[in-house]
């Protein structure tokens, strides 16, 4: 048994019921399978999530949304908008999804584990304060967050997003919010539309959200390249004391929805990156929420690579920067350009 590592999960994640849409409950199934047959549950501390409160949904979403969101449920389901399905039984499941986040974070910050991956579901990184959308209900991530500075006065929080679409729920959350530090790797454009070079924030805030919109057919090494170039450094200067992740899995080659071609190992070289970043300044907390993901073998694929990257000691990244495309490197320079406005060691 690893006893740093963890991981949540609750088959009552399954009942949130989505028909035939894309995020469906066959996702987990698909994960939790993999895990098992491969034995990594094994090595992995089971955390059991509890509920999310309603005060603590509240820490980030307005009552008329979690109001909505009862109502639709009470009635037998329905959309939340065109692409979010709720059934009977999801405003529940969405609220033991945020609290397997929060149970998580609890987790880490007792020193019980250093890091824990969350499989939850419904997802959440599109949720704004107002309306749930793109999938997601609640924002499970920002609602971490908001435990984590509330509950434990942590003062710099770490979100970074590798999903394939801009959590444009999360960066409105923390906009103008100087003690969260966003970071999103995203194709551009693509849903939600949100999530260019020039968003960096707003008043206090101005400078701690960074967007990465990367071209379609963006690779491992470009995605590598960009957290190396804008990620690490800003990190570095950040000093975040808590590290959150939105992982979703849907920048992979084979995914269906989008068209970046990250691969499964790729997704456990960009998790040693941010390890890496936790080590050096949070002690290693890490906390990790699943979002998308919508190839089944590539999901499980992927999310085993992360659990290998949290498992493993030692030195595991790749150095070697050959093969990069112009476009990442012009992209990521135009980044550099506007981000070491500032910070130091982008200079």
């Amino acid at each position: 048994m690893n006893t740093t590592t963890g991981l949540v999960y609750h088959a009552d994640y399954l009942k949130h019921d989505t028909g035939t849409h894309p995020e469906s409950a066959e996702r987990l199934v698909s994960i939790m399978q993999k895990l098992e047959g491969t034995g990594i549950t094994e090595k992995l501390n089971r955390i059991t999530p509890i509920k999310a409160s309603k005060d603590q949904i509240r820490y980030v979403h307005h009552d008329a949304h979690i109001s909505r969101v009862e109502a639709i449920c009470a009635r037998g389901g329905g959309m939340l908008d065109l692409d979010t399905p709720i059934c009977q039984d999801s405003g529940e499941i969405a609220l033991l999804s945020a609290g397997g986040v929060l149970k998580a974070v609890d987790e880490v910050m007792a020193n019980n584990m250093k890091h824990i991956f969350a499989l939850i579901r419904p997802p959440g990184h599109h949720a704004t304060p107002k309306t749930g959308m793109g999938f997601c209900v609640f924002n499970n991530i920002a609602i971490a967050a908001e435990h984590l500075k509330r509950e434990y006065g942590v003062k710099r929080i770490l979100i970074a997003d590798w999903d394939v679409h801009h959590g444009n729920g999360t960066q409105e959350v923390f906009f103008e919010d100087p003690s969260v530090l966003y970071f999103s790797m995203h194709q551009y454009p693509h849903y939600p539309g949100t999530g260019w070079t020039d968003e960096v924030g707003k008043g206090e805030g101005e400078g701690f959200t960074v967007n990465v919109p990367l071209h379609a057919g963006t690779d491992d090494a470009g995605y590598l390249y960009a957290l190396k170039h804008i990620l690490v450094p800003i990190a570095m200067d950040f000093k975040p004391e808590f590290v959150l992740v939105s992982a979703g899995f849907d920048a992979h080659i084979s995914d269906p929805l989008a068209s970046m071609n990250v691969t499964s190992r790729g997704f456990g070289l960009i998790s040693d990156v941010i390890k890496d970043i936790a080590e050096k300044n949070s002690a290693g907390k890490i906390v990790i929420a699943l979002e998308g993901g919508y190839n089944l073998n590539a999901l499980a694929e992927s999310v085993s690579a992360v659990f290998e990257s949290l498992l493993a000691s030692g030195e595991r990244s790749e150095k070697k920067e050959e093969g990069i495309p112009e476009n990442v490197r012009k992209r990521v320079e135009e980044i550099r350009q506007i981000q070491r406005n500032y910070w130091s060691n982008i200079r």
